[in-house]
């Protein structure tokens, strides 16, 4: 598998829906840490993860930007669309992944970043 067919893949898994789908993109002991934050680690955690963000905006839209890097280190360049579940408000956000690869193209590590005070203003339609 290629870079950018793994990219393709985790975009195509992300519109999908499905947390399981984005999940098996990772190692079962994989974590992933968004903004600082706490990480989600392990298979269960990285499905909450998702799920959360497809029960926030359930018209979820990933895009990918663009996605460069080597044998095991990339990192994915995104823009996420979709209207809140609960304000319906649209919203707008471009981040970015820091992957740690394996030989086959999974996910071992990632760090995720937005700007996360843009994205509560379009939530709460203060933009």
């Amino acid at each position: 598998m290629t870079l950018d067919e793994k990219a393709r893949d985790y975009t195509v898994a992300w519109n999908s829906g499905n947390p399981g789908a984005v999940a098996a993109h990772f190692a079962s002991d994989a974590q992933i840490i968004i903004n600082r934050g706490d990480p989600h680690k392990g298979t269960q955690a990285l499905n909450d993860m998702a799920a959360g963000f497809h029960a926030e905006f359930p018209d979820l839209e990933l895009t990918c930007d663009a996605v460069r890097g080597n044998a095991d280190h990339a990192v994915y360049l995104w823009t996420l669309r979709g209207h809140h579940a609960e304000t319906r408000n649209p919203v707008t956000v471009s981040g970015w992944e820091e992957w740690d690869l394996t030989r086959d193209m999974v996910i071992a590590a990632s760090l995720g970043w937005f700007d996360a005070e843009d994205y509560q203003r379009q939530i709460d339609g203060t933009t």
